[in-house]
């Protein structure tokens, strides 16, 4: 069963080569989600994105992230997608993960776009026969045509986008990381996305949204956590969560 798990999880980020330390540091400390964690290197400043977050999700869960910019919602689900590792605790994840927060990662610009898909497809640990239902798949969703044929460097953002958005939702996940709701390419396509990803939320047995659209989260989620610099501060049903959130009322 699909289930995330993190257990006093902390994620510290070094900053190098910081000149300026006093200005950098503080607002680094506003921006990323936490605040500074180690001063010992004179050339290295160590930000604490998250800060010693417990949490369990299973099967049902639909939880929506709230927070300020840079409260650490996104390093979050960095870390829900393997694509952070801990630097303290445990994480925990079970299922199958599609996590578009990173739409782009593991892309190389010098194969092209069907290279590309397979290559996504290895990293999703699909299987060989997988893998050849997911090219024709994606090539048909994408609407890329020829292109798929030239190294992806030769994209421009939207089509980089419509191809990195049809390969992460070509296959069904257990679990949803979402950054926002993605808007990809013109209106008939993003349509589509929309469509798409729709699907895609219902039958998950598991979504994270991150978010700042109140009707968004009302539409997809029934539970909240709200993050502020790095750690979670209070957690409970969607609507009373956001109630509190939009009056600035913090739990004891």
């Amino acid at each position: 069963m699909p289930s995330i798990t993190l257990q006093d999880v902390c994620v510290d980020l070094p900053i190098y080569n910081s000149r300026g330390r006093s200005l950098k540091s503080a607002i680094l400390a506003q921006t990323v989600g936490g605040g500074l964690a180690d001063d010992r290197d004179q050339n290295v400043v160590v930000i604490r994105a998250l800060n010693h977050v417990t949490l369990h999700l299973e099967h049902g869960s639909k939880v929506a992230l709230i927070g300020a910019n840079g409260a650490g919602k996104t390093t979050l689900l960095r870390v829900m997608g393997k694509i952070y590792p801990p630097t303290g605790g445990v994480a925990d994840v079970v299922g199958r993960i599609a996590c578009l927060t990173d739409l782009n990662v593991g892309m190389d610009p010098e194969a092209t776009g069907y290279e590309n898909i397979r290559m996504r497809g290895v990293l999703l640990g699909l299987t060989r026969q997988e893998i050849a239902k997911l090219v024709p798949d994606v090539a048909e969703f994408t609407e890329l045509g020829e292109y798929l044929t030239l190294p992806i460097r030769c994209y421009s953002q939207g089509m980089m986008l419509r191809l990195a958005f049809g390969i992460s939702t070509a296959i069904q996940p257990e679990i949803i990381l979402l950054d926002e709701i993605i808007g990809v390419g013109d209106q008939a396509f993003a349509e589509r996305a929309r469509q798409r990803l729709n699907s895609l939320i219902e039958a998950a047995s598991i979504l994270v949204l991150a978010s700042h659209n109140l009707h968004t989260i009302s539409q997809f989620c029934s539970s909240a956590i709200w993050m502020s610099h790095g750690r979670v501060i209070d957690r409970g049903p969607a609507a009373e969560v956001l109630d509190r959130y939009e009056n600035g009322v913090q739990p004891p």
